[in-house]
């Protein structure tokens, strides 16, 4: 039986259209783009093309996109980079509910010495603007924080952070891993200094990413050696995942209006059905601001962890939380953050569709989740206490 796939912000399928651009990097197209010779040297336009098809996504300029190896390259690139650029009172402000790739870059900048200073959210995982709007900001301070929340889907008010920051002479990064081809992003209008984005976020491969610099920000490399992009990212560029990247962010472009009805419409399907059938179930996050393809849901008195098990048992993969944190027997820190009660947050499920998801999956979940709850439910020992 087919696996039905509900965690795609952990990862996503390679599109067909991307696996057939990437192919001939593979076989014939093999040079480095740094030789002089022809046959490698003629193939920095197809990087060059690649870098239009980012910028265009978020509208920015080619110049503005710098390619790594993944997203949390790009976040600590953007956070180490600000924090050597700027020297002693370097202050970084923050929130409760980052990816790690941000949390420990962080965390290590503050185990230097750096001043570190996180936002907290409420119940809704909706940021609290009135402390961040009395949290001290100036020319020495990075804002890092997420555009959209990995587990729950919330979506920040990125442009008025930025806003309110540069109006304090501050500098903004945004983590948009889980934004980026979901929901429109606008680098003409939202005033962010850096970006992080991931291929395999949006149906690249893993293994490429791209931080965005805006012009005039200046940060130091993150890793030293050749001349590769503009002397910011040192190593042989990997073309075709690059290539990749870059026709995933076309098809992005595309499907967009899709991803913010017929996937949408099937998130919300999946989620009125398991809500309406799973007895002590709620919805984790705000409802409003959300990226279309995201619902959370815990269900009272069950290990989450269990719930994943059968569901994997029957051929359904979905998350407990962020990928990079799986194996912890903590509750996740968005929902402890969120202040959820111990028996909510631990057994949270995240379930995220994408483009290629189908109603005949979306009804195989709500048919088979009362069954799993149920027998979990038996089994709990929280259930009479």
């Amino acid at each position: 039986m087919k696996t039905i796939y509900f965690d795609n912000n952990a990862t996503t399928a390679v599109a067909p259209e991307v696996l057939d651009a990437m192919l001939p990097f593979f076989k014939d197209n093999y040079g480095n783009p740094s030789s002089i010779h022809r046959f490698g040297g003629s193939l920095k336009k197809h990087i060059e093309k690649a870098r239009q098809q980012v910028a265009a996504l978020i509208n920015a300029s080619p110049s503005e996109i710098y390619f790594t190896s993944c997203g949390s390259e790009s976040d600590n690139m953007a956070i180490q980079g600000f924090c050597t650029q700027t020297g002693n009172g370097a202050r970084l402000v923050t929130s409760t509910v980052e990816h790690p790739a941000v949390r420990a870059s962080c965390q290590a900048m503050a185990n230097r010495g750096v001043t570190l200073f996180e936002v907290p959210v409420d119940s809704s995982g909706l940021l609290e603007m009135e402390t961040l709007q009395n949290t001290a900001i100036d020319e020495r301070t990075l804002m890092t924080m997420m555009w959209a929340n990995n587990e729950t889907g919330v979506v920040f008010p990125i442009q008025e952070v930025a806003e309110f920051v540069k109006s304090k002479g501050g500098m903004v990064h945004t983590d948009a891993v889980q934004a980026a081809g979901k929901i429109p992003i606008d680098m003409k209008k939202v005033p962010v200094d850096m970006m992080a984005l991931s291929g395999h976020k949006l149906h690249a491969p893993k293994g490429v990413g791209v931080i965005y610099i805006r012009k005039g920000t200046k940060i130091p490399p993150l890793l030293f050696g050749g001349h590769q992009e503009s002397g910011l990212r040192a190593g042989t560029e990997n073309i075709a995942y690059i290539v990749g990247l870059g026709t995933a962010c076309e098809l992005a472009q595309k499907r967009m209006a899709e991803e913010n009805t017929r996937v949408k419409a099937l998130r919300d399907r999946l989620e009125k059905g398991v809500l309406e059938s799973c007895k002590e179930a709620k919805l984790n996050g705000d409802p409003k601001h959300r990226l279309p393809n995201t619902t959370n849901i815990s269900f009272k008195f069950i290990e989450g962890e269990a719930i994943l098990l059968l569901l994997d048992e029957k051929n359904v993969a979905a998350s407990s939380g962020s990928a990079c944190t799986t194996g912890s027997l903590e509750p996740s820190h968005v929902m402890q953050a969120m202040g959820l009660p111990y028996v909510l947050a631990h057994s949270s499920i995240r379930f995220s569709l994408s483009y290629y998801s189908e109603e005949k999956e979306v009804d195989r979940v709500i048919e088979i989740m009362p069954e799993i709850v149920d027998y979990l439910r038996q089994l709990s020992p929280y259930v009479n206490e």
